[in-house]
């Protein structure tokens, strides 16, 4: 049986004042881990939007009326707020879960060898994103469930969720320069296409600020935009997208791209077709509950697979080498 290494002082120095370096000199996770860490970051932030969705939907938006404490005297929630301050502080505990996964990805991707600059610094990126929307989600509660802070709020959990997709992709990539697979008319058309899907997660957040769900059981605040209205340009935008994607695959097809753009691109049109199905249900059958944490779920999954259309248009070699990790961190994030 082996013995416990021995631990000296300056190791345990070393550990307090860099504990990713520290981590990094004495563990190399294997590439599939650091895709699974990756990966876990990018479900738990899906899962965080679509049970935000849920505490919006179950009218618990104030289960917890204030923040960073549930209530003036109480950091959890009490029996007294019943269900809805249950459902709320869950959603806020979450949050934890979260950090936890990107923290791994962190970890793993500083570990990684050789280093990767760039993969670790999409890490970080998540880091601050989700601390920025955590402190956002307070504003959110602190002022009532304002509308136009409850659509900030989806649209920075929408960049984490980008973020945390370019991670994963890079992953599973090399660090070579960027080769594109497909000619610049190709390219240009996915970024019509993104910019498309972009203002349609835009507009959906105006239609859910104008919509009948305010998140609470009380009167809250709606956008001054009549609720319809909205919600037929939020279905021409889908159809603009999909039109596009349609014309993608086509072109694809006709230049005889590589499989990668192909596959992505299919993969696209039937989130796409699943997403509207769902989408035209719920605005016949009066908005119900579950259809539209259903549809918020749908959208994180169309954004997920417009980003990995565009970022299949080009392929990264496993020629170049990583950089040398740095020998010290002095400030968290500023170097990793």
């Amino acid at each position: 049986m082996d013995g416990v290494p021995n631990v000296t002082r300056a190791d345990a120095v070393a550990a307090v004042r860099n504990p990713l370096a520290f981590i990094a000199a004495r563990w190399t996770p294997a590439p599939r881990t650091v895709q699974r860490a990756a990966l876990a970051a990018l479900v738990m932030s899906v899962i965080i939007v679509v049970t935000g969705g849920a505490v919006r939907l179950t009218g618990s938006g104030l289960g917890c009326p204030t923040w960073p404490k549930c209530t003036a005297d109480s950091l959890t929630s009490t029996s007294e707020m019943g269900l809805h301050g249950a459902i709320e502080f869950g959603n806020r505990m979450l949050t934890y879960v979260l950090c936890a996964a990107v923290g791994w990805a962190i970890v793993a991707a500083r570990s990684q060898k050789p280093y990767r600059r760039g993969l670790t610094r999409l890490g970080w990126a998540q880091f601050w994103v989700v601390m920025g929307n955590a402190v956002l989600g307070g504003i959110v509660v602190l002022v009532g469930l304002n509308p136009y802070t409850v659509a900030a709020h989806f649209l920075l959990s929408s960049a984490l969720i980008a973020v945390a997709t370019v991670m994963w992709q890079r992953t599973r990539e090399g660090d070579g320069a960027p080769e594109p697979v497909v000619g610049q008319a190709v390219r240009q058309l996915v970024w019509f296409l993104v910019a498309a899907s972009v203002l349609l997660i835009a507009v959906g957040t105006v239609v859910t600020g104008a919509g009948p769900h305010a998140g609470d059981s009380s009167e809250v605040a709606r956008m001054p935009l009549d609720w319809e209205t909205v919600s037929k340009l939020h279905a021409v935008l889908a159809w603009i997208v999909v039109t596009l994607t349609f014309a993608l695959w086509f072109v694809l097809k006709a230049v005889d791209a590589p499989e990668g753009p192909l596959h992505r691109t299919r993969e696209l049109f039937l989130v796409l077709l699943a997403q509207g199905v769902i989408g035209y249900v719920q605005y016949f059958t009066d908005l119900p509950e579950v259809l539209v944490g259903l549809h918020m779920l749908g959208s994180c999954l169309v954004w997920i697979a417009v980003l990995r259309v565009l970022l299949s248009l080009r392929e990264r070699p496993d020629t170049v080498l990583g950089l040398p990790g740095p020998a010290a961190e002095a400030t968290v994030g500023t170097r990793a």
